[in-house]
């Protein structure tokens, strides 16, 4: 089954929207380096474009009516969105679903040491990482400090040209014959990840009772304590705030876009903020719908959904229960219905095919960069074990959708069947028995510290969960 290249369907109006669309993208990429940074930036969207915060509407007493437009935030790190449609909840809500959270390193609570003249934190990696592509980098630490007073400090630095940056080191070349003999799993270590943040010791002057000239004093961790000088004058951090920090360690710089041609975009992140900033624009973008649009962007994917802002928490069920409350149509028997009668799409990336690699795939059933945007009937590993396997009508209803809408998709398995595999949020919402398939974007270099998508694959997302939002219903 031979399909065109995306590129190859655009008309030039449509060429000229793809490169706005794309920028924006890329500014998002840059501004949510975290969960908490994206929230921050989602949420500014989404109510200049009149979204109200749900607990506002539930203290004003009011009820929500079609084409209200409310959403919800779980400890700034995950939300969901919904734009009320014309018919009840209880028949159903069409569904967006995607994760903020990216593979990535976390500084420990007691990570600040000393040792050979360097200052290092110790990190705690996140999410699946091959932990060789993280050393000698430029990295960046993101996140905040909260203080036992309960004030939260920010924390950026490394992304602006003016800010240091920090790395983490590996063996010259020169010595590392026993090095490159290791297995990759093994050729650097879980725990020496540790970040490298000073080198010069810190100065204490003393006076000596009866001379005239200062001496240097003798400091223990020197070189420790200048960090912890530049920290607490910078920021107003004392040593002990890592306690209560949640600091993220991410490669420094802003995404680019990649090729003579420009047609892709390299950046850190895009599993999955490619499909989150999608989805995000297609709820903004929705006009009138028919059932309501619901778009719900969660944390902890990459460590199995779980914790209170992960898909398995009960965040996402309560705040529907909320919103039917609002509406008059609240019964526990109803909040099953308006679960089971939904239709999702959980918004997720999938393996590109890698011409470098071709061992690795199935040729007649893999995803390549430009294809369009993705259907993964199935994700799982190994007999698709751990997997939400969609039903042949539901890929029915989707493909008459997008097809009526000339949107550009392609059909895809991560990789060879006994090679390994993955999962999604899928799984979690097929449980309430609605209709739920895997579609999102290709990407290459998945989990690497920088990724590569195509510009096209992200806009035809963008559309096709557009389409998703203003036409499914089964």
């Amino acid at each position: 089954m031979e399909k065109k290249n995306t590129w190859e369907t655009y008309s030039n109006k449509q060429l000229k929207e793809l490169e706005r669309f794309s920028k924006e993208y890329m500014e998002f990429l840059n501004q949510g380096k975290t969960e908490r940074e994206c929230i921050d930036v989602i949420v500014n969207q989404i109510e200049a474009d009149g979204y109200e915060e749900l607990e506002s509407v539930m203290k004003s007493g009011r009820t929500l009516q079609t084409g209200d437009k409310v959403y919800a935030v779980c400890m700034n790190k995950s939300i969901v969105m919904f734009k009320l449609g014309e018919t009840p909840m209880t028949e159903g809500m069409n569904i967006l679903g995607a994760h903020i959270d990216s593979p990535r390193l976390d500084v420990k609570q007691n990570p600040l040491y000393e040792e050979g003249g360097f200052a290092y934190l110790d990190t705690h990696y996140y999410g699946g990482v091959k932990k060789y592509q993280w050393v000698t980098l430029p990295l960046a630490i993101h996140g905040v400090v909260v203080k036992k007073d309960g004030t939260t400090v920010e924390v950026v630095i490394g992304e602006d040209p003016k800010d240091p940056v920090f790395f983490i080191s590996d063996l010259l070349i020169h010595l590392a014959q026993e090095q490159l003999e290791k297995k990759a799993a093994k050729v650097i270590e879980g725990e020496a990840l540790d970040l490298i943040v000073g080198n010069k010791p810190i100065k204490v002057e003393k006076k000596q009772k009866g001379e005239k000239d200062k001496k240097e004093a003798s400091v223990k961790d020197a070189v420790k304590e200048s960090v912890l000088q530049i920290i607490k004058e910078q920021y107003e951090i004392d040593e002990e705030d890592f306690i209560s920090a949640e600091l993220e360690i991410v490669p420094a710089g802003a995404a680019r876009e990649a090729g003579f041609d420009r047609s892709m975009i390299l950046a850190y992140g895009q599993d999955d903020r490619v499909c989150a900033f999608s989805s995000l624009k297609a709820m903004l973008e929705a006009g009138d719908v028919k059932r309501t649009a619901c778009c719900v962007l969660v944390d902890k994917e990459e460590i199995g959904s779980v914790g209170a802002t992960g898909m398995q928490s009960k965040f996402f069920e309560n705040t529907v229960a909320e919103v039917l409350n609002l509406t008059g149509e609240y019964s526990e028997l109803n909040l099953r219905r308006c679960l089971a009668r939904s239709c999702m799409l959980s918004s997720d990336v999938s393996s590109a095919f890698d011409p470098s690699y071709t061992g690795s795939f199935d040729k007649k059933n893999v995803a390549y960069l430009g294809g369009g945007m993705v259907f993964n009937k199935f994700t799982g590993s190994r007999g698709k074990g751990g997997s939400n396997d969609a039903n042949a009508e539901y890929l029915g209803h989707l493909r008459r959708i997008f097809d009526k809408k000339k949107v550009n998709f392609q059909t895809a398995e991560l990789g060879k069947v006994d090679l390994g595999g993955g999962g999604t949020i899928a799984y979690i919402l097929a449980l309430y028995g609605m209709q739920v398939i895997d579609s999102g974007v290709a990407v290459l270099n998945m989990h690497a510290p920088w990724e590569a998508t195509s510009k096209a694959d992200v806009f035809e997302a963008k559309r096709g969960y557009l389409a998703f939002l203003e036409c499914a219903g089964m």
